[in-house]
């Protein structure tokens, strides 16, 4: 699925124009991070691996701009959990800082 880009997020619309696809991440302010905020799939193509390709677009804009992300959002941070392929740019946040 191709996915539409403005900084911070990378969404989908369907043909009348309305949201169907979107994650959001915001940059850090003093660390070369992503902060992975919130992902969102309309009912009509949940269980087709949209919240994964959208996770996915932020890790593949990470690894060319050379920074980590830290998944803030419940779905995101299981798939950074669960995916060894996203070790590269995972930031675990071990002092527990806020953003």
């Amino acid at each position: 699925m191709e996915f539409q880009y403005e900084p911070g997020r990378f969404f989908k619309l369907d043909d009348q124009q309305k949201l169907v696809a979107e994650v959001t991440f915001q940059t850090a302010t003093d660390k070369p991070i992503y902060i992975l905020d919130h992902t969102f799939v309309d009912p009509s193509l949940r269980g087709q691996g949209v919240a994964g390709q959208l996770v996915k677009a932020v890790v593949d804009k990470a690894r060319a701009d050379h920074k980590q992300i830290l998944p803030l959002c419940s779905y995101a941070h299981k798939a950074f959990e669960t995916k060894p392929e996203y070790a590269d740019v995972y930031y675990h946040n071990p002092e527990g800082e806020k953003y």
